[in-house]
């Protein structure tokens, strides 16, 4: 009997393919404006990275992306299994706007940004077949421990139902009708990465386990996934799994100019504004949770008893605490807000459109005159001390990866940053994104030449929350335990890599409200 795979399944095989079936002939946008983004939209936060991959009326884009992330939105694969390229590749952020019919579809948008990198930045890639990091499924040393498929007729899948309880929140999972060969494609999600089939059964099953939700509950080397197979009598191994890749045989980083009449072709309209919108204070006898700004179906934006600085702070794209200067005093049934908004039809609805509406919502309501200035702020300058660096493989790829892990029982969060082939210019670059403490741009006064591989360990020790919640256990425990140790992205820079964040006068770019009401105009 041959078994159809459901389309969910069908998804996840193409997508690792990467390139399934490319037409010999790609369609193409009727205009397309390509070119570098500016680094202070990108280089201080995480939060501004790549947005966008929308279609609003006749309009696409795509915003601080990478080549990589392009080569991943165009063929529709993960970034994981896209290999080679120049070393620039995950480093350089560039911004596309293209015009074609509104209403294209998402594949027919995928072909056309291959047609656009192929054209503008003669990108060449190949599809591959290569071992990458996975997991073996086999059957475990006390024999497998399923359930033959009941005759149901039920299409093949697995269905998850969310619980929770005084110990934690799990998904019960149901898999009706499975096999192994399907059962293995469906546990690359739960095992964050690819499964291959190596128990030799053929036929198909019924399967019902349980996983953890929480930080780190998915993660098969923290429990969750091996323990549910054991149950099964199956055990998953890690393993070199062969799977479809993508190759980058070349690309250049300066892309190709624009075509003669795009300017005219992609003249940006007038700033979006809402259609209408509700701004009331915060209620709080009914909402017990404060949310940011976020779209939500239907093209309306709602945020729930926002602080209102928070709100400035975010849609002009500036710090808050260092970087926003001339806020009212509020009182305390003044300075939080709720939001309920509905955008116009056909726009997109990405991070970068949302903050242009709220731009304009609260200039309006609040009657806002603003402007920016240079003035003098205290900013880091990065000094070498006795420099403990790794020289970069010349051919690795350039960036940044930080690893975020919980530690359990406390608000504290570790991270482990991981650089390759970083220049300390471009290093003082990540500092902002990586740091949530540092509030503006870092300086490079090494004078170090040359790119370095090398890894930070550090916490969020640094913030008001886990001081506060530090002073409550200890008083709480009263000496008891052991403090926790921790250490500052500054300090770890000291110790680790022997370079050292000085604190410096220097010019730095501020808001300035120089007009707002304390109260917003009537809805």
């Amino acid at each position: 009997m041959t078994r159809t795979l459901p389309c969910v399944y069908l998804l996840l095989v193409c997508s690792g393919a990467a390139v399934c079936q490319t037409p010999a002939v790609k369609p193409k946008f009727d205009f397309a404006d390509v070119h570098f983004s500016p680094r202070e939209q990108w280089v201080r936060t995480v939060a501004n990275w790549t947005d966008g991959d929308t279609l609003g009326g006749d309009r696409y884009d795509v915003r601080r992306a990478t080549l990589l992330d392009l080569i991943r939105i165009a063929y529709n694969v993960d970034a994981k299994r896209i290999f080679g390229g120049p070393t620039w590749i995950d480093y350089d952020r560039y911004e596309i706007v293209a015009k074609t019919r509104p209403g294209t579809r998402q594949a027919t948008l995928r072909l056309m940004l291959q047609a656009l990198l192929d054209e503008r930045f003669h990108l060449v890639v190949k599809a591959d077949t290569q071992p990458v990091d996975g997991f073996r499924l086999s059957i475990g040393k006390g024999g497998q421990k399923l359930k033959p498929a009941a005759d149901s007729g039920d299409s093949p899948g697995c269905h998850g139902t969310m619980r929770r309880d005084p110990a934690g929140s799990y998904t019960d999972f149901q898999c009706r009708n499975m096999t192994m060969e399907e059962f293995a494609i469906f546990l690359k999600g739960p095992a964050l990465a690819p499964v291959e089939d190596g128990t030799g059964l053929h036929e198909a099953w019924d399967m019902d386990f349980t996983l953890k939700v929480g930080s780190l509950a998915s993660v098969p080397n923290n429990g969750g996934v091996l323990d549910a197979m054991e149950k099964l009598g199956l055990k998953l191994e890690p393993a070199k799994v062969p799977q479809p890749v993508l190759n980058v045989v070349s690309a250049e980083e300066q892309p190709a100019a624009n075509l003669p009449g795009t300017t005219e072709a992609l003249a940006p309209s007038a700033a979006p504004e809402f259609e209408v919108a509700s701004v009331k204070p915060c209620d709080r006898e009914n909402s017990h949770i404060s949310s940011s700004a976020r779209w939500e179906p239907g093209g309306r934006v709602t945020a729930t008893c926002m602080s209102v600085g928070i709100l400035i702070a975010d849609a002009w794209k500036v710090d808050y605490a260092s970087s926003l200067l001339g806020m009212p005093k509020w009182r305390a049934d003044e300075g939080q807000i709720s939001i309920a908004a509905k955008a116009p039809v056909g726009i997109p609805q990405d991070r970068d459109t949302l903050y242009a509406l709220l731009r304009a919502l609260l200039t309006e309501r609040y009657r806002m005159a603003v402007h920016y200035e240079e003035r003098p702020a205290d900013a880091y300058t990065l000094l070498a001390t006795k420099p403990k660096l790794t020289k970069a493989d010349p051919t690795g790829r350039t960036g940044c990866e930080r690893q975020i892990q919980p530690t359990p029982g406390t608000p504290l969060i570790q991270y482990h940053l991981i650089c390759r082939n970083m220049t300390m210019a471009q290093f003082v670059e990540q500092v902002q994104a990586n740091d949530p403490g540092t509030k503006y741009p870092v300086a490079d006064g090494t004078g170090i030449t040359g790119a370095w591989d090398f890894t930070l360990d550090y916490d969020s020790s640094g913030t008001a929350l886990f001081q506060n919640w530090s002073q409550r256990m200890a008083a709480a425990d009263d000496g008891a335990s052991d403090p926790i140790r921790t250490i500052s992205f500054a300090e770890a820079i000291q110790r680790q890599i022997g370079l050292k964040l000085e604190l410096q006068k220097r010019p730095e770019r501020v808001l300035v409200i120089d007009h707002m009401d304390s109260m917003p105009t009537e809805n």
